[in-house]
């Protein structure tokens, strides 16, 4: 396949999907075309839910789930990829091999482990190859507060502990980290921490029900803008 020089940029999304469509893959192509970039998916697992819940989950077979990536990466010259649901050790190493294999650089970790209902998305015997195996490929990871507890087993109540969190977790691998203020009282804050220096990203907090899967779509965001060529700290801000 030929591709001309005014072609948008190319970017892929490694998630489940929500037959919602309010998160997942369906969430992060959305976005991808809202910021003029072309969206590539891989299902990792095909989920049951709406607003309010998850239903039911069924995992895809790895094998599956790695000649997805290669039918595109084969392909497609993609620029950015970000990873959203994977749900077991056994999509993780599957999906690890595969960026390894094809050399994927920019990488955007979406750490997902509960769905906004409360739904587990990420098995807990999967956090620690979470944790040893995909975060130190990542470019950036986007945890929100829970996640971040759960990655660094600290509490975070504060700003001050959410500073903590992100260097924890750059000192885990990750080469840099943005931990999302949503869940945090107040102001809502994001903290990006990129081994040297702390920025903060805050605005107004927008009172609504209507807030699944803001995480997917924030860090598809970042994936397409880095997709073309924006400074990351840049891409988070927009």
């Amino acid at each position: 396949m030929t591709y001309n020089i005014s072609s948008p940029p190319i970017v892929m999304t490694i998630a489940g999907s929500d037959s919602g469509a309010g998160a997942g893959i369906q969430a992060d192509l959305k976005t991808f075309a809202a910021h003029g970039v072309y969206g590539t998916s891989v299902l990792t697992a095909v989920t049951a839910q709406n607003t309010t819940g998850v239903i039911d989950v069924q995992e895809l077979p790895g094998d599956m789930i790695a000649n997805q990536i290669k039918a595109v990466m084969e392909d497609m010259p993609v620029k950015a990829v970000k990873t959203g649901m994977l749900s077991s050790s056994r999509i993780i190493e599957t999906v690890v091999s595969s960026l390894k294999k094809f050399g994927v650089e920019t990488l955007i970790v979406d750490p997902v482990m509960v769905a906004k209902g409360g739904d587990k998305l990420l098995q807990d015997s999967a956090i620690h190859t979470l944790k040893e195996k995909l975060l130190p490929l990542a470019l950036v990871l986007t945890p929100n507060i829970p996640e971040a507890e759960v990655l660094t087993g600290h509490t975070i109540s504060s700003l001050t502990d959410a500073k903590n969190a992100a260097k924890r977790l750059v000192d885990l691998g990750t080469n840099t980290v943005v931990v999302k203020g949503g869940h945090l009282y107040g102001k809502p804050v994001d903290i990006y921490y990129d081994g040297f220096n702390y920025y903060e990203f805050s605005a107004e907090r927008i009172v609504t029900s209507s807030d699944h899967g803001t995480g997917c779509t924030f860090s598809a965001a970042i994936t397409a803008n880095l997709a073309k060529n924006l400074h990351l700290k840049d891409s988070i801000e927009i």
